[in-house]
């Protein structure tokens, strides 16, 4: 039986605050494209979760814990005491709010809080509040270590107890996938990782100087069979003693672009074909996304994502494919395994 996975990058500003600035303001519009693309944002998010109720879909929302806050002081309270220190001082989060600040609310700042969108998602039928860790954490960049690491996936445990939540899964912010860190992963609760697709343009090392080569790769293999086959049995994974079980992401939802029409019109073929690949053989789809990446054009990006899930429910008829979160498929996967 196949399993069709939904993981959500959930960050909003925290995903890119150093290369993303909120205060300048466009000439020709009179307004600041990044707020007015995340504000967009919060009012696709409750969209998606209609969908995904209405299609039976069960998705895993990786969520940077410092969205889990409805002000400033709930969030300080929940600081780790061990900070990354990373030789590039712009990537640090608190950083960030040191030397640039942030509001005192999610009613002032959208941009950085996200208590009311997080209890939407929890109030959603299958839906998994997971982890995209504390504060956006880069596990390959120079400086920071694997006891800062901890640190932070302890704040973000933390901060899901506020909301009666045990964070079990996690996806590395900027696909920075790092084996050395699975065991504190275990350590602090996480059961399930998503990994990278096992292509050599997704081995992601830095944030820093990444080769346009792998980006136009990436991007190139939306498109056109360029990777190699992303479907997988779970009879494939390998589940070792004090690590999670790795789950590899199948394919992004690359955004809707409406000078790319045809592109667009191949990419959601491509991923339709991938799902049903998946369904007739008995095997795992994983596909992700950012919900900021529905910030433009979100309506075209809705329409998408709804042929998508309708496509999911012709498979699940035609070949009793199921649709399951992260930390359902590690479950499922460790009985059979027990």
């Amino acid at each position: 039986m196949g399993i069709f996975t939904i993981s959500l990058d959930f960050e909003l500003h925290w995903g890119g605050f150093e290369k993303w600035p909120l205060n300048k303001i466009d000439s020709n519009t009179n307004q600041n494209d990044y707020k007015k693309y995340f504000l967009n944002t919060r009012v696709v998010i409750p969209k998606i979760l209609s969908l995904f109720n209405k299609y039976e879909i069960h998705a895993t929302w990786a969520t940077v814990g410092m969205l889990m806050h409805a002000n400033k002081n709930q969030l300080k309270e929940n600081f780790p005491s061990l900070k990354p220190d990373y030789k590039e001082k712009k990537l640090s989060a608190y950083h960030y709010i040191e030397t640039e600040g942030i509001g005192e609310s999610e009613e002032k700042d959208p941009f950085h809080y996200a208590d009311s969108l997080i209890l939407q998602i929890l109030a959603t039928p299958h839906q998994e509040l997971g982890t995209h860790t504390f504060s956006h954490y880069y596990c390959n960049e120079q400086g920071q270590n694997i006891e800062q690491f901890r640190a932070d996936l302890q704040a973000a445990q933390k901060a899901a107890s506020r909301y009666d939540q045990k964070l079990q899964s996690l996806v590395f912010p900027r696909n920075q996938f790092n084996d050395a860190y699975l065991k504190v992963c275990f350590e602090e609760g996480i059961k399930v990782v998503r990994s990278n697709p096992l292509d050599w343009f997704w081995n992601i090392l830095s944030t820093q100087n990444e080769s346009i080569v792998k980006r136009l790769n990436r991007g190139l293999d939306a498109y056109f069979p360029i990777g190699k086959n992303n479907t997988y049995s779970l009879q494939d994974l390998k589940k070792e003693v004090n690590r999670p079980i790795c789950l590899p992401a199948s394919r992004l939802l690359r955004p809707y672009r409406r000078k790319e029409l045809f592109l667009n019109n191949l990419k959601i073929s491509r991923v339709k074909s991938e799902m049903e690949r998946a369904a007739s053989n008995g095997e795992v789809y994983h596909l992700w996304w950012h919900p900021h990446n529905f910030g433009n054009f979100s309506e075209e990006n809705l329409i998408d994502l709804e042929a998508i899930l309708k496509h999911f429910r012709y498979c699940k008829a035609k070949y009793q494919m199921q649709s399951l979160t992260m930390v359902e498929i590690s479950n499922n996967f460790s009985s059979k395994n027990a």
